[in-house]
């Protein structure tokens, strides 16, 4: 880190000594803003979706279920993620580098660009101007504003990326850190590459579908356009990925002295992302009859498996790393003591390790199950889908930046995080309804419900469809997990409003004592008793490496390898069943 005074307008951190350019501050701001509206959106829509897909709710008619549904997927996937990513990048690039951002002008017209769009999609879904869904397939055309709308909020996040790029370019130049930047920022680095990827698919599938909806070409290709949007749709949430466990690094070391066991093992992982990450969107396609055996078999195995590769590498290097920085703490009694005496009630910590366990145990191993493509056939378009994704997008990604808001709010709004109390239950409040959301889905999934499907039963057909008894279980565990979840989601936003616009200003604290309203890991820093090099050397003069100093973390992987392998033993057994040999 340079320690020359910057000739920019700043302000000094008090609790991280960082150098907050006056110019950056404002960008992360709104940005994390608009985030937090959207995921209110998100949420109120997610509310009414989960009593009516409850059978014995049944809330909303047809019309406004499908309604409904495109704007929870556009608000929570698309806009309440990428806003607070593009938070991250102001946030990574500037702040975590000491820097200062690049043409914050054009910064501030990309965040006009993105809040236009918003605001044209939100009008032409809730006008019932684009029932199409999230993924808007052809046939299916919106009105012209819709495209347009997703257009110009795709080119304002793009422009964004590029200014992150050029804001690493002028740090570098004016020698504002030294050597390799940062992990964190490496992490913000890989969201950023895939985030150009991810919108220039966008691009290349919506600019025509716009053509086509103001009638300047005739006919958009279905499958040409599933191909390419899933590029987008599925890529989008790989960029949540790699700013997720970005995320999870940097509350490792806010929170308990979390230390990166080898950061070129870390940084090769988030390579891997880079390079096939993006393949993985081929499991969507894998019920498609246009795409060869060969093509849907490589994209689902080597591919996917290196990106999974890259997940299970993070998932171990994370645990480890907070073991390890527990136990340079003098934390060192039992496998778990560390884990035991951990600051549960840091909001920051709890939401970082739920982050982590469902994403992994959840989101993880059903997602390579369902991915595999004989699985892929009895899977897709079943509730296993959605029970999936709201266990990594929502349990993972959303868990993981609700967390990193709780250090946020202090560090650059530079307020107290408010409704202290309620803070510090929120974080096992969303966590465990989105435990059971997503149970409930895939187990709902597994008896063959169908996703985005408004009455299961076609009580309004020619027939009747009887499902298991079980499924009504399965659907009430996901309803009251979804009102669970969303009383957790409506918490986090009435507390982050709250700080935002009432909460008590502070712009230093003393440490060494808590402090309502200010995480742990600020007030009381986590400090080493033993330095990290002099411990590595005393592991490997022992002849036990890293994995000797984190017993606990590998009975944890352990446990996680075991659960791996039942679930997908589990469900080639369930496949067996459909194999009449006579």
């Amino acid at each position: 880190m340079s320690t020359a005074a910057p000739a920019f307008p700043h302000r000094i951190c008090p609790a991280t000594g960082r150098v907050v350019a006056a110019a950056a501050e404002p960008l992360i701001k709104v940005n994390a803003v608009v985030a937090v509206v959207s995921l209110l959106i998100g949420a109120v829509a997610a509310l009414l979706l989960v009593l009516t897909r409850w059978q014995a709710v049944h809330l909303l008619p047809a019309v406004w279920y499908y309604r409904i549904l495109g704007v929870h997927g556009m608000n929570m996937l698309i806009f309440f993620i990428i806003y607070f990513e593009m938070a991250v990048l102001w946030f990574a690039g500037t702040i975590l580098l000491n820097a200062r951002p690049a043409n914050p002008k054009l910064g501030w017209f990309s965040f006009g660009l993105m809040l236009a769009g918003t605001v044209l999609v939100e009008w032409a879904q809730w006008s019932g101007k684009a029932d199409v869904l999230f993924t808007s397939y052809p046939p299916l055309q919106a009105h012209p504003l819709f495209y347009l709308g997703i257009i110009l909020f795709a080119v304002g996040a793009l422009t964004v990326t590029g200014l992150f790029f050029a804001t690493l370019v002028i740090a570098k130049r004016e020698q504002r850190y030294e050597g390799s930047v940062p992990l964190v920022v490496y992490g913000a680095v890989t969201a950023a590459i895939i985030a150009v990827i991810t919108l220039l698919h966008g691009a290349i599938i919506y600019i025509p579908t716009f053509l086509w909806s103001i009638g300047l070409i005739k006919s958009i290709d279905p499958q040409i356009y599933r191909m390419i949007w899933w590029a987008l749709g599925h890529s989008s949430q790989q960029i949540n990925v790699a700013a997720m466990v970005a995320v999870w690094y940097m509350l490792s070391a806010l929170t308990i002295g979390g230390v990166v066991l080898n950061e070129k093992v870390s940084r090769s992982a988030f390579v891997l992302y880079v390079l096939f990450i993006s393949m993985a969107s081929a499991h969507h396609l894998l019920v498609d009859p246009g795409f060869g055996p060969a093509w849907k078999i490589v994209n689902t195995s080597y591919f996917m498996y290196m990106a999974v590769l890259a997940s299970m590498i993070h998932g171990f290097t994370v645990p480890a790393g907070m073991e390890l920085g527990m136990r340079l703490r003098g934390y060192t009694d039992g496998l778990f003591g560390w884990l035991r005496r951990a600051p549960w009630g840091d909001p920051g910590f709890s939401a970082l390790v739920f982050s982590v366990v469902v994403f992994g145990f959840v989101g993880g191993i059903t997602g390579v199950t369902i991915g595999t493509e004989q699985i892929n056939i009895i899977a897709h378009n079943t509730m296993r889908i959605p029970g999936h994704f709201h266990a990594t997008v929502v349990s993972g990604t959303a868990m993981a930046f609700m967390g990193a808001t709780y250090y946020l709010l202090p560090l650059v709004f530079q307020r107290k995080v408010a409704f202290w109390g309620l803070a510090k239950a929120q974080p096992y409040m969303f966590a465990i309804g989105m435990l059971l959301l997503s149970m409930g889905m895939t187990f709902a999934g597994s008896f063959g419900v169908p996703r985005r499907h408004w009455d299961i039963s076609f009580s309004q057909a020619l027939f009747d469809v009887q499902f298991n008894p079980a499924v009504d279980i399965t659907l009430a565990v996901m309803g009251i997990g979804g009102i669970l979840a969303v009383t957790g989601a409506l918490s986090f936003i009435a507390i982050a409003v709250k700080s935002v616009f009432f909460g008590e200003k502070i712009t230093t604290w003393e440490t060494g004592k808590a402090i309502v309203g200010i995480p742990q890991g600020l007030t009381n820093p986590p400090v080493h008793v033993a330095h990290v090099d002099q411990l590595n050397d005393e592991l490997h003069a022992e002849s036990r490496g890293i994995a000797g100093a984190t017993p606990g973390t590998l009975v944890l992987v352990a446990v996680f390898l075991l659960a791996f392998v039942v679930y997908y033993f589990t469900n080639w057994k369930l496949l067996s069943f459909l194999w009449k040999v006579g």
